[in-house]
C-alpha cells in the first residue's frame, strides 16, 4: 500500500507543480499579490509530496519488497543496509526521483526566503522552477516509474551493480545532484528577471549565494567521484576524460565563470547580458549531463540507462528548456540597460578575461565530448577523443588563466595599476621561481612538467595569501594590529583567498602525477616488485566469504628502501548473484602520497598479475578541492550575501490622522 501511496504522491506533486507554474506567473503578470502568494505554498506542498514518495521507495528497499521491479533489479536481501539505502539512487529511476526531490527542496528554500527575495521575482522564479519540475515528473511517470509492481513477486532480487556497492555511492551522487540542480535556481532567477525585464545589482546579490552554494556542492561531488573512480576501478588514475566526467566538468567551468560574473554585476551593475546568458548555459550544461548519462548514447561506467525512449524524452526536455530560455534571452536581452563602466586594467577587467578563458575552456570540452557523437549520427563513423586532444586544447587555456588569478585578485576595482600590482607580487613570483628551480635541481632533472606545475601551484597559493597580507600589513605596523586587521576582513574575502589557494593545492597534486612510478609483473608468494622507492612483497593469497560476494585477498607487505611500512590488501571479488567480478585496490597512505597495489589475473602456473604505483602528493588533488569548497562555504556565511531585499519602510500616520484620546 505504501508503494501505491508513493506513486500517488508523484502524481499529486505533478498537479501541484502545474499550479506552482501557472498561478504565480499569472499573478506576476497581473500584479496580483494573492495569486503570487500561491507560489511558496505550492512549492512547499510539492516538496512534501516528493519527500513522501522518496521515503516510500526507501522503505521498499530497506524491507526488500521484491514486488517492486526497481527493488528486484537493484537490490538483494543479503546486501548490507548501507547499500540498501544508497541503492535507492544507485539506478536510473531512483536517481531521477532524488534529482527531482532536490529540485523541489531548492524551490522550497526559495519559497521560505520571503525577506531576501522581492515578491514578484520570487513568484516568477518559482513558476520557472515549477515548469522544470513538471517536465521531470512527466519523465518519471511516463518512462521511469520507480513504483511499478511485478506479479508474482520473485523471492530474491538481482543485486546492485557491484561497482556501486561502495560508500562512495552514499556521498557522490547526492553531492553532484545538489550541484547540478542548484544551478536550476540561478537559471530560474535569470528567466524570471528576463520575464520581468528588470536585472540589476540587487538581482546579482540575490543570485550569487545560490550560485556559490551550487558550485560548492558540485566541486565536492566531482572530487568525490574522481577519488571513487581512482580507488574503485583499479586503474590508478584520477581523471580519464570520460564523456560523463566531462559532463560534470562543463557546468562546473560555466558555473565558475557565472560566479565571478555576478561579482562584477553586483559591484558595478555591469555584464548584465553576459551574466544572464551564463546562468542559462550553466543549467543547460547540467541538463546535457543528465541526457548523456540517461539516454544510452554513451557507453560508460557512469551511465544509468540505455533506453532510447528515455533518451528522446530527455532530448525533448533539453530542446524545450535550452531553446526556450535562449529564445527568451534573445527577445529580452536587447532591452537591458548597460550598467557601470570600468577600465580594462582593473579587477573587473581581470574577471572578464577570467570569464572568457573559462568559457573557451568549457567550449573545448564540449566539442571534444560531443563531436564523436555528432559524427556517428551524421556519418556512422566511430571515433574516440581522449586525453591527448583535451590536454592539447584545454591546458593552453587553463595555464594562462591560473597565472592571471593572483594578478586579477590584486588589481584595484574600477581602475587598476598593472605595474603596481606586479610590484606587490614580486615576493610571490620570486618564491614560486625558487620552488621550481629547487625541484629541478633536487629531482635530478626528470619530467619538466612537474616542477613547473608545482611552481605554478605555489604561485597560486602564495598569490591568494598575498591578498590578506597587502590588506592587513604595512611596513612598521605592529603584529597585533596586523592580526586584528586580518581577522576583521570580510568573510567573503577570506573565502575567496581560501578557494584560490585550494586551486593551487590541486594544481600541485596534479603536477606531481608526472613523477608517478609504476611496476607491473607476475608474482608468487614471497616475490617482490618495485615502484619508485617502494617495494611490495606478496605474502599470501587467502579466500574470504562475505554476505553477497566471495573474494581472493592478496596480502602485500610494503617496504621503503628496505624498511617495512605495513601491509595492504588487494582483492579480486566475485558477486555471486550477478556473477560479476570486481577488483579492489590496496592503498597505503604515506603523508600526502600513496602506494597503490592492484591485483590482476591468476595464471595457470599459480602466479598472479600485480600492478604497483607510487603516487607522490596525489592526495593534494582532492584536498585542494575540499579547500576550494571550504572557501566557498566560508563566503556563504558573509553577512553581505544574506542582506534582505529592499522593502518599503513603514511610515507613521500623520498627526492629524491619529485619533484623540
Amino acid at each position: 500500500m505504501l508503494v501505491e501511496a508513493g506513486h500517488f504522491a508523484l502524481a499529486l506533486a505533478l498537479g501541484l507543480s502545474l499550479i506552482q507554474f501557472v498561478v504565480p506567473l499569472w499573478g506576476a503578470r497581473s500584479n496580483d499579490p494573492v495569486l503570487m502568494a500561491v507560489a511558496p505554498a505550492a512549492a512547499l506542498a510539492v516538496l512534501a509530496c516528493l519527500a513522501f514518495a522518496f521515503l516510500a521507495l526507501t522503505v521498499a528497499y530497506v524491507t526488500s519488497d521484491f514486488s517492486v521491479i526497481n527493488v528486484v533489479e537493484n537490490s538483494h536481501s543479503t546486501k548490507p543496509m548501507i547499500y540498501k539505502i544508497s541503492g535507492v539512487w544507485g539506478n536510473h529511476e531512483g536517481s531521477m526521483l532524488l534529482w527531482v526531490l532536490i529540485l523541489a527542496l531548492f524551490g522550497a528554500v526559495v519559497a521560505l526566503s520571503r525577506n531576501t527575495v522581492p515578491v514578484k521575482l520570487q513568484a516568477n522564479t518559482l513558476a520557472v522552477q515549477g515548469l522544470v519540475t513538471i517536465a521531470f515528473l512527466l519523465f518519471i511517470l511516463m518512462t521511469s516509474n520507480p513504483f511499478t509492481r511485478i506479479m508474482p513477486a520473485p523471492s530474491e532480487g538481482q543485486d546492485l551493480n557491484p561497482l556501486l556497492q561502495d560508500p562512495g555511492l552514499a556521498i557522490h551522487p547526492p553531492l553532484l545532484y545538489i550541484g547540478y540542480v542548484g544551478f536550476s535556481i540561478s537559471f530560474a532567477f535569470a528567466c524570471a528577471a528576463l520575464i520581468d525585464g528588470r536585472i540589476d545589482a540587487v538581482w546579482a546579490r540575490i543570485v550569487r549565494p545560490w550560485t556559490l552554494g551550487a558550485w560548492v556542492f558540485l566541486t565536492l561531488g566531482i572530487a568525490m567521484g574522481s577519488y571513487w573512480a581512482y580507488y574503485e576501478l583499479g586503474w590508478g588514475g584520477w581523471w580519464f576524460w570520460d564523456p560523463v566526467e566531462n559532463a560534470s566538468l562543463m557546468p562546473w567551468l560555466a558555473g565558475t565563470a557565472l560566479l565571478h560574473s555576478t561579482v562584477v554585476m553586483e559591484k558595478r551593475d555591469a555584464l548584465k547580458v553576459w551574466t544572464i546568458l551564463l546562468a542559462i548555459l550553466t543549467f543547460s550544461l547540467s541538463l546535457l549531463g543528465t541526457f548523456l548519462v540517461r539516454s544510452g548514447v554513451l557507453t560508460s561506467v557512469h551511465s544509468f540507462a540505455v533506453d532510447p525512449e528515455r533518451g528522446v524524452f530527455i532530448l525533448g526536455i533539453l530542446i524545450v528548456f535550452i531553446g526556450g530560455s535562449l529564445a527568451l534571452f534573445a527577445w529580452r536581452a536587447p532591452m537591458l540597460k548597460q550598467g557601470g563602466l570600468f577600465a580594462p586594467v582593473s579587477r573587473e577587467g581581470a574577471l572578464v578575461l577570467n570569464n572568457l578563458l573559462l568559457a573557451t575552456a568549457c567550449a573545448t570540452v564540449f566539442v571534444g565530448t560531443l563531436y564523436p557523437l555528432a559524427l556517428e549520427v551524421l556519418t556512422g563513423d566511430k571515433i574516440s577523443v581522449g586525453a591527448p586532444f583535451f590536454n592539447f586544447t584545454f591546458l593552453p587555456l587553463v595555464i594562462p588563466l591560473l597565472f592571471l588569478v593572483p594578478i586579477g585578485q590584486t588589481l584595484a576595482w574600477k581602475r587598476g595599476n598593472l605595474l603596481g600590482t606586479v610590484q606587490r607580487l614580486y615576493a610571490v613570483f620570486g618564491i614560486a621561481l625558487l620552488v621550481t628551480l629547487a625541484l629541478v635541481a633536487f629531482r635530478d632533472g626528470g619530467p619538466v612538467a612537474a616542477p613547473l606545475g608545482i611552481g605554478l601551484g605555489a604561485y597560486l597559493v602564495l598569490g591568494a595569501l598575498n591578498e590578506i597580507v597587502t590588506r592587513s600589513w604595512s611596513r612598521g605596523t605592529p603584529l597585533a594590529t596586523v592580526w586584528r586587521k586580518a581577522a576583521g576582513l570580510p568573510r567573503s574575502t577570506w573565502g575567496t583567498v581560501i578557494a584560490h589557494a585550494g586551486v593551487g593545492v590541486t594544481v600541485i597534486g596534479i603536477a606531481a602525477t608526472a613523477w608517478d612510478a609504476e611496476g607491473l609483473g607476475t608474482l608468487k608468494a614471497g616475490d617482490s616488485m618495485s615502484a619508485g622507492p617502494y617495494q611490495a612483497r606478496l605474502e599470501r593469497v587467502v579466500p574470504r566469504q562475505e554476505a553477497n560476494y566471495r573474494e581472493d585477498v592478496a596480502l602485500m607487505r610494503i617496504f621503503r628502501n628496505g624498511q617495512e611500512l605495513g601491509t595492504v590488501e588487494t582483492m579480486k571479488r566475485l558477486y555471486v548473484t550477478r556473477g560479476m567480478p570486481t577488483t579492489e585496490a590496496g592503498i597505503m597512505t604515506v603523508g600526502l602520497s600513496q602506494v597503490y597495489v592492484s591485483i590482476g589475473e591468476v595464471h595457470a602456473d599459480g602466479t598472479i598479475g600485480m600492478r604497483i604505483y607510487h603516487k607522490p602528493l596525489v592526495l593534494l588533488i582532492w584536498l585542494g578541492a575540499v579547500v576550494m569548497a571550504a572557501g566557498g562555504g566560508l563566503s556563504l556565511t558573509d553577512r553581505r550575501l544574506r542582506i534582505g531585499a529592499p522593502t518599503r519602510a513603514r511610515t507613521a500616520p500623520p498627526a492629524s490622522a491619529v485619533p484623540a484620546e
